[in-house]
C-alpha cells in the first residue's frame, strides 16, 4: 500500500469520526451551539473525504471534482467555528442574526467563485502537474480570491481565539475545560494549515480535523460539552440575588456577579482579572483577614456596609471549591442580604416595647377601676337597696322607679365585676380551688339570688337537679357562671316567660342546662359566639344601640378553667339553651389551689 492509499484511508476514517461527532451533537439539536457543531463536523467531513478523493485522483477532471466536494466545507468551517464561539460565550446577543449574515458573506462568495472558477480563474488561476512527486497530482496557482479567503479565515480564527481566552479567564473550572476543548478543535487544523503555507506541498489541514473530532467526542462524553454553555452559566450566575465572588487557591479574584459588586463596589474598579484580593479590596481589612485566615474549613460571619447613611447587613459564607477529588482549587465568597430581616427585627422590638408600655398602662387602668370605680358602685348598690326597701315599706309612688334604678345599678355593678374577673383570668391571677359541692344547693342559691330580678318580669324560675349530684368546682367561679347565664336568660326572656335549670350525669361529667323560652340568639351573634371572640356586640330587645358584653366571655373562660366546655343551642323566637360540663365526684371533698398560667398554655397547681 503506497502513501496515497494509506493517507486516503486515514482521511476517510477522519471523515467518519466527524460524522459520529455530528450524530452525538444531533442529540442536543435543540441547542443552537449543537446545531452549529453538526454543521462544522459535516463541513469538515466533506473537506477530509474530498481531499482523500483528490489523493486518489489520476486526472485533472477528478481533481476538480474532489475540489468541489472539499469546497462544500472549506469556506464555511472556520466561520461556523467562530459562530459557535459567539454562541458559547453569549457575545452580541441582540445583533446575532445580523452578525451571522455579515460573517457568511465572504464564505458564500468563495463557494460561488469556486463553482464558477473555470470562467474567471479568481480562485485558482491554473493547475500545474506536479513533476516532483505523486502527492499532490496537480499543483495550483492561487488567484486573488484565494488570498482574500485565507486572510479572512485567519482573522476569523484570531477573533474566535480572543473571545475564547477572555471567557476562559473568567469562567468556572468546569466551563474552562469545555472552552479548552473548543480551542483545541480549532488550533489543530490551524497549525497544520500553517505548515502548508510554510512550504509543505501536502495539505495536512484535513488531518487536523482528526484531532478536532477526537477532542470534541471526548468533550461531549466526558465534560458535557454542548450541555451547558458559559452563557447559560453566566445568566444563572448574574441572576443569583446573593453576591458571589470566586477566588482561586492563591486568593485571587477570578469572577463575581452583579450582586457582589453592589456589596463591594471596589470589584468594578479593577483593571483586569484575576487580581489579588488584597489589591482589589485594600480597605476591607476584616474581610481580608477572614479570607486569609481560612484554612481548610468553611467559615460563616456577619458583614456590614455603610452607604448613603444607611447600614446594610449581610450574612457571609466562605466555602472551598474542590476538584473531582479532595484537592481545593479555590473559594467562593457569598453575601446574603439580611438587611430587611434586621430592620424587621428592629421594628418588632420597638413594637414589643410599645406593646409592653400599653400593657403596663392597661394594668394601671384596671387597678384604678378596681379601687376607684367598683367600690363606689358597690356602695351605690347598697344605698339603692336600702332606699328601695324604705320606699316599698312606705308604699310610695316612687317605689317602682326605685326598683328599676336599683336593677340598673346592679347590672352596672355586675358588668364592672365581670370585667375585672375577666381581666384577672387573662393575667393568670385567678385562684382556682376546686372542692366537692352539692350541685342542687348551689343552683338553688343562684336561683334565689336571681329571683328578685326575674320577679320584676314575672318570669318563672325552676330547677330540676338531683340531690345526689356532686361536682368538683370552684364555688366562686360556679356562682359567677350560673349568675351570668341566669342574668342573660332573664334579660332576653319576655314578661311571663320561663327559665329552667337542669342537670344530668353523663360518664365522669355533669351536664348543666340553662334553658329559656325567650327571643333566642340571631345568626350574627351566634356566629360570633362560636368564633369565641373576646368582645362582641349583643343587642337588647328594643334597643338598637347595643352594649359590649363580657358575661358570656367570662363564663366560657371559667368553665374552661374547671375542665369543662360551654355550648349553646338556639332558635330565634323560641328560646336558647346554654349547656356546660363539670367534673363530678362520688363522695368526699378535696381542695386544690390552681393558678392559671396563660403564657405557658398550662396550669400550675398547688395543694
Amino acid at each position: 500500500m503506497d502513501t496515497r492509499q494509506w493517507m486516503s484511508i486515514l482521511l476517510f476514517l477522519s471523515a467518519g469520526l466527524m460524522v459520529v461527532v455530528a450524530c452525538l451533537s444531533y442529540r442536543k439539536r435543540h441547542l443552537p451551539v449543537a446545531k452549529t457543531m453538526i454543521l462544522i463536523m459535516l463541513g469538515a467531513a466533506c473537506y477530509a473525504s474530498g481531499y482523500a478523493i483528490e489523493l486518489m485522483s489520476r486526472s485533472l477532471s477528478e481533481v476538480k471534482l474532489s475540489l468541489h466536494i472539499q469546497y462544500v466545507g472549506i469556506p464555511f468551517v472556520t466561520t461556523l467555528w467562530l459562530l459557535q464561539i459567539i454562541q458559547f460565550t453569549g457575545t452580541a446577543t441582540r445583533y446575532r442574526k445580523q452578525l451571522t449574515l455579515a460573517l457568511f458573506i465572504i464564505p458564500c462568495s468563495v463557494f460561488i467563485v469556486h463553482l464558477t472558477n473555470d470562467w474567471h480563474h479568481l480562485l485558482y488561476e491554473r493547475y500545474v502537474p506536479n513533476a516532483a512527486g505523486q502527492i499532490p497530482l496537480y499543483l495550483t496557482v492561487k488567484g486573488p480570491w484565494y488570498g482574500l479567503h485565507t486572510v479572512y479565515n485567519y482573522a476569523v480564527l484570531l477573533c474566535g481565539i480572543l473571545l475564547s481566552v477572555q471567557m476562559f479567564l473568567r469562567a468556572l473550572p468546569m466551563v474552562r475545560k469545555q472552552i479548552a476543548i473548543l480551542l483545541l478543535g480549532a488550533l489543530a487544523p490551524m497549525v497544520l494549515n500553517l505548515c502548508f503555507w510554510l512550504g509543505v506541498t501536502v495539505d495536512l489541514t484535513p488531518f487536523g480535523f482528526v484531532i478536532s473530532g477526537v477532542a470534541y467526542m471526548w468533550g461531549i462524553l466526558r465534560f458535557n460539552l454542548l450541555r451547558l454553555t458559559p452563557l447559560a452559566l453566566a445568566k444563572v450566575f448574574e441572576t443569583i440575588r446573593d453576591g458571589i465572588v470566586l477566588l482561586d487557591y492563591e486568593n485571587r479574584v477570578v469572577s463575581y456577579n452583579g450582586a457582589a459588586e453592589t456589596v463591594l463596589p471596589e470589584l468594578g474598579t479593577a483593571r483586569r482579572y484575576p487580581s489579588l484580593v488584597t489589591e482589589v479590596l485594600p480597605d476591607r481589612a476584616e474581610l481580608l483577614a477572614r479570607i486569609e485566615a481560612a484554612g481548610t474549613n468553611d467559615d460563616r460571619f456577619p458583614f456590614e456596609r455603610q452607604h448613603a447613611g444607611r447600614t446594610s447587613y449581610y450574612h457571609c459564607s466562605l466555602s472551598f471549591i474542590y476538584d473531582a477529588g479532595k484537592v481545593p482549587i479555590g473559594k467562593i465568597l457569598m453575601f446574603s442580604d439580611i438587611t430587611e430581616m434586621k430592620e424587621n427585627e428592629a421594628r418588632l422590638r420597638e413594637n414589643a416595647r410599645q406593646l409592653s408600655e400599653l400593657n403596663a398602662f392597661k394594668d394601671k387602668l384596671f387597678t384604678v377601676m378596681a379601687h376607684e370605680i367598683r367600690d363606689p358602685i358597690a356602695l351605690l348598690v347598697s344605698l339603692t337597696e336600702l332606699l328601695g326597701d324604705e320606699l316599698t315599706a312606705a308604699d310610695t309612688e316612687h317605689a317602682e322607679l326605685m326598683r328599676e334604678l336599683r336593677g340598673q345599678v346592679q347590672s352596672t355593678f355586675y358588668l364592672v365585676d365581670n370585667l375585672l374577673d375577666w381581666y384577672r383570668s387573662q393575667k393568670g391571677r385567678v385562684a382556682f380551688r376546686p372542692v366537692g359541692w352539692n350541685l342542687q344547693q348551689v343552683v338553688r342559691q343562684a336561683v334565689t339570688l336571681a329571683g328578685t330580678k326575674a320577679g320584676m318580669k314575672q318570669i318563672q324560675l325552676s330547677e330540676q337537679v338531683g340531690d345526689q349530684l356532686t361536682v368538683v368546682a370552684d364555688k366562686e367561679m360556679l356562682d359567677l357562671i350560673l349568675r351570668n347565664l341566669l342574668s342573660n336568660a332573664i334579660k332576653y326572656t319576655d314578661i311571663g316567660g320561663e327559665i329552667r335549670i337542669s342537670a344530668v350525669l353523663e360518664g365522669d361529667s355533669v351536664i348543666v342546662h340553662v334553658s329559656d323560652n325567650g327571643s333566642g340568639i340571631d345568626e350574627q351573634t351566634a356566629e360570633m359566639l362560636r368564633m369565641e371572640e373576646p368582645f362582641f356586640k349583643v343587642k337588647a330587645n328594643g334597643d338598637d344601640t347595643g352594649d359590649t358584653r363580657f358575661g358570656l366571655v367570662l363564663t366560657r373562660e371559667f368553665v374552661r378553667i374547671q375542665g369543662g366546655s360551654l355550648w349553646f343551642d338556639s332558635m330565634p323566637g323560641k328560646g336558647t339553651t346554654f349547656s356546660f360540663t363539670l367534673p363530678c365526684t362520688a363522695s368526699g371533698q378535696r381542695e386544690i389551689e390552681y393558678i392559671e398560667n396563660e403564657a405557658a398554655a398550662a396550669g400550675k397547681i398547688e395543694s
